[in-house]
């Protein structure tokens, strides 16, 4: 067992290793190896152009996907120590985790679904796991980045019995019903902690709700009121900052505590237990009921906002456009992605797709379909 780690947490003797084997890395560990290929990865750079809630162009304050992937990374390590499970595993699997995205959040990645619905459709769990295995390149002896098994399993959240069937030794788990590891697991809940709380403090700084507004959701007007109480003058951008750093910790100190409790109820020595029990992350059920109405809010008040919804609109039309435009005519690609689009047309052309900042999709757009664009 590695140093200070659980026993039923991943490390390297207990790993399934990499698809293709390499030499040992000098001066750092595998998982900690994954982490860095990540963060040096083309993908993971492009992040800081792709849109979390608001589109690039809209403002510099806003998250990214970059910046959310960061703090996802910076919540999932500090769960990992709590826990005693692998950190570097738990931060590589956040670093990864939105890797294919497309330009424009979730609405590039509805009309691109729609786009490939004849063609296997589109999922940015599945373009994640696509990148990291072959779309990267940058070693001269594989495709793609040769991650661990595990940081591979932690990426694909979701799969359907189908794509999972094509997937092998990775979409077994999905297939018998297993369970992936706790350092995969408790990265689910830390994108959850990070964007439901983040995107209150981008939706304040937006103008699109107010403090106010948010004070009709329990769990954020007793935080709001506590930090009142103790600091009466302070100014409300303070004030909301104190606000969301509460709700962050309340939340992830209630992940600990259940998932701590949830190991030692199901007596879990080993991570095959891990593997056969069910799923033993989670928020206990008062913070799961007192997350429900934020939920509700943030999708009504700010994610279903008319001036978030024109801007989506238009994104949605960009990215229908290019496929229609790329599917027309594959000759309009760029030369590196023709001759793979002779092989696979509509799969290369949402590889292409899916690998756009926002700002490099608008201009792509402006080249195809307005006149004297360069």
């Amino acid at each position: 067992m590695s140093a200070g780690l659980a026993a039923y947490a991943v490390a390297e003797h207990n790993s399934r290793g990499r698809a293709r084997q390499e030499l040992a890395p000098e001066g750092r560990g595998e998982f900690q190896r994954d982490r860095d290929r990540i963060v040096h990865s083309t993908a993971f750079r492009r992040l800081e152009y792709k849109t979390q809630v608001f589109v690039n162009h809209e403002g510099d304050l806003f998250r990214t996907r970059l910046t959310h992937s960061i703090e996802v990374a910076q919540i999932a390590r500090a769960i990992a120590r709590a826990l005693k499970v692998n950190e570097d595993l738990s931060e590589a699997i956040a670093y990864a985790h939105d890797l294919g995205h497309t330009p424009f959040g979730h609405a590039g990645q509805d009309a691109l679904n729609e786009c490939m619905k004849d063609y296997g459709g589109f999922e940015h769990n599945l373009q994640s796991l696509r990148t990291v295995e072959m779309l990267e390149e940058r070693y001269a002896e594989f495709d793609g980045l040769n991650l661990m098994f595990e940081t591979r399993e932690g990426i694909l959240k979701h799969c359907s019995p189908r794509n999972a069937a094509l997937l092998g030794e990775l979409g077994e788990r999905f297939l018998n019903k297993t369970q992936a590891s706790i350092e995969a697991q408790l990265n689910n809940y830390a994108d959850e902690i990070a964007y439901n709380n983040h995107d209150i403090d981008d939706g304040l700084r937006s103008g699109l709700i107010s403090v106010e507004q948010l004070e009709s959701v329990a769990l954020v007007a007793e935080h709001l009121q506590a930090v009142r109480i103790r600091y009466p003058d302070l100014n409300e951008r303070r004030l909301i900052h104190e606000t969301v750093r509460r709700l962050i910790n309340a939340q992830t100190l209630d992940l600990i505590r259940t998932t701590e409790a949830a190991i030692r109820d199901a007596r879990i020595e080993t991570l095959a237990d891990v593997r056969t029990a069910s799923r033993l992350v989670g928020f206990s059920e008062s913070m799961h009921e007192a997350l429900r109405p934020l939920k509700v809010f943030l999708r009504e008040q700010l994610y279903w906002h008319y001036r978030v919804l024109r801007e989506m609109n238009k994104a949605q039309r960009i990215i229908r456009d290019l496929f229609g435009a790329f599917m027309a005519e594959p000759r309009l690609l760029p030369p590196q992605y023709l001759q793979r689009a002779r092989e696979d047309k509509p799969r290369t052309i949402a590889d292409y797709i899916a690998g756009m900042t926002d700002r490099y999709a608008m201009k792509e757009h402006r080249r195809l379909f307005s006149v004297g664009e360069p």
